[in-house]
């Protein structure tokens, strides 16, 4: 398997650094990008992370939109101006920002979260929460129901 799987959730230490998991860091490696990419999640409460993978789906989403272009600039500002690229230590361990801390409401925890292409950065009791109501959506997607919340939105 190429991708991000599972999830695993980690202590921070005293100094605010948290160790992403051992698989994780193997994908980057294999990927290439030098530290991490991270930008806060538009619909929900956790932080997009990982390398080429997710800056080429950014891409990609963004060359839909004219350069030059209100809408272009608006994005960019939005997926590349508040983003953030920590740095992974020796001991594959990462610093929780203030803007991972705020968007996510993490203190002592972190929950990792694989979903091929990227992760996500979690407080572990919020990603549970979303985790429900996640498998609660594909459940009904999976099995043909429509509704509203089942008709393309993100999870």
């Amino acid at each position: 398997m190429a991708g991000f799987v599972s999830h695993f959730t980690n202590r921070l230490d005293a100094k605010g650094r948290v160790s992403i998991p051992a698989p994780f860091r193997t994908v980057l490696a294999r990927d290439g990008f030098e530290g991490l990419y991270c930008i806060a999640s538009s619909h929900c409460a956790a932080v997009d992370a990982g390398g080429n993978d997710l800056l080429a789906e950014i891409n990609k989403r963004s060359e839909a939109f004219a350069k030059l272009s209100p809408d272009h600039d608006a994005l960019a500002i939005a997926l590349f101006g508040a983003s953030e690229n920590p740095r992974i230590d020796g001991d594959g361990r990462m610093t929780i920002s203030d803007m991972i801390r705020e968007h996510t409401g993490i203190t002592d925890q972190v929950t990792f979260v694989g979903m091929n292409y990227k992760f996500q950065i979690w407080e572990p009791e919020k990603f549970r929460e979303y985790r429900a109501e996640a498998q609660r959506r594909a459940l009904a997607m999976l099995s043909g129901q429509s509704s509203a919340s089942s008709q393309g939105e993100p999870v």
